[in-house]
C-alpha cells in the first residue's frame, strides 16, 4: 500500500456508524443474488473487515430480528439470516433515492399531504409523520406537509404499502402567491443543518476520492471504505427531497456532495463487490 493511503486508513472509522446500519448496507449491496440471505460466518467476516467485532455483530443482528428486518434461515445446511419481505421492499425503494434521484425543477410543482388521524390512533399519526419525514417532506403548517411534485408516485406507493393511505389527502399543483418562495422553503426545511451535513460528507470523503482516483486501492480496502461511505450517504437523499436549485442558497453544496458520491460509487463499487463476493464464497 502506498504511503498516501495511510492517512485515509487512520481517518476511517466506523465508530460513528451503528453496526446495524452497516449490516443493512451489506444486505442491500450484496445479498440480492443470494435470496437476500447471508451466512452467519460470512456476515461476521465482512463486518470484521469494517471494524466490528463478532459480539457487536450478533447484538445488532438480534435487534434487527426483533424489529422484523432479518429472519433466521438455513440454506444448504448453513445458518444465516435473510431480509424480511418488508425490508426487501424498503431497500428497493431506497435504490432510486440513493442511486438515481432526480432533482426537481420549479415546473414540477408541489405535493401537499393533509392528514387527520383520530385521537384513538395516535400510533398512526406518529407513523405518518415518520413516513413523511423519511420521504423528505417539510412542514408547511400543522397537519400540512409539502414536497416537490416529483415525489408523488413514491409517496402514494409508500403510504399505501404501509396502510396509511386512508388517513391522508394528497394534492399536486403550482404555487400561485404570496411571499418569497426561497424564504418559505427555508422555513419548511432545515437547510442550514442539511448544508452542514453535506459539508461534513465532502470534508470526510474528498481525500478518499483523490486516493481512489490513483487506481491503487486494493479490493479489501475499497470495500472497507465504500460500505461506510455509502452508509453515511444514504441518509442524505431522504433529508433532501431534491428541492429545486432555484430555491436553495447559492452555491448549494448538495450538488458537490452528490457529484462526490457518484464519483466514489464509480471508483469503489466494483472492487468492493469483488471483495464481498469472495468473502461470501469462503
Amino acid at each position: 500500500m502506498s504511503t498516501s493511503a495511510v492517512p485515509l486508513r487512520a481517518e476511517r472509522s466506523t465508530g460513528d456508524l451503528q453496526p446495524g446500519r452497516l449490516i443493512l448496507s451489506l444486505y442491500g449491496l450484496y445479498a440480492r443474488t443470494t435470496h437476500h440471505w447471508v451466512a452467519v460466518s460470512a456476515l461476521v467476516r465482512l463486518m470484521a473487515d469494517l471494524g466490528a467485532d463478532e459480539p457487536a455483530v450478533r447484538s445488532s443482528v438480534s435487534r434487527l430480528k426483533r424489529r422484523g428486518t432479518l429472519q433466521s434461515l438455513r440454506l444448504d445446511g448453513a445458518a444465516g439470516y435473510a431480509l424480511s419481505p418488508a425490508a426487501i421492499e424498503l431497500l428497493r425503494e431506497g435504490d432510486v433515492r440513493i442511486f438515481d434521484r432526480r432533482r426537481a425543477d420549479l415546473e414540477d410543482g408541489w405535493l401537499l399531504v393533509v392528514f387527520s388521524v383520530p385521537e384513538t390512533e395516535r400510533d398512526k399519526r406518529h407513523e405518518l409523520r415518520t413516513a413523511l419525514t423519511r420521504l423528505g417532506f417539510g412542514t408547511a403548517a400543522p397537519g400540512v406537509w409539502i414536497a416537490p411534485g416529483t415525489l408523488a408516485d413514491e409517496t402514494r406507493h409508500v403510504l399505501t404499502r404501509r396502510g396509511l393511505d386512508t388517513y391522508v389527502d394528497i394534492f399536486r399543483g403550482d404555487r400561485v402567491a404570496y411571499g418569497d418562495p426561497a424564504e418559505q422553503v427555508g422555513r419548511w426545511w432545515d437547510l442550514a443543518d442539511l448544508s452542514a451535513q453535506y459539508a461534513g460528507f465532502i470534508d470526510r470523503y474528498t481525500p478518499l476520492a483523490e486516493h481512489a482516483a490513483s487506481g491503487r486501492l486494493p479490493d479489501d480496502e475499497a470495500f472497507a471504505e465504500y460500505v461506510p461511505m455509502l452508509t453515511t450517504w444514504r441518509r442524505l437523499p431522504y433529508l433532501d427531497p431534491g428541492l429545486p436549485l432555484a430555491l436553495l442558497p447559492k452555491p448549494w453544496n448538495g450538488v458537490t456532495a452528490g457529484e462526490l458520491f457518484s464519483e466514489l460509487n464509480a471508483q469503489l463499487a466494483k472492487p468492493a463487490r469483488r471483495h464481498a463476493e469472495k468473502a461470501m464464497r469462503q
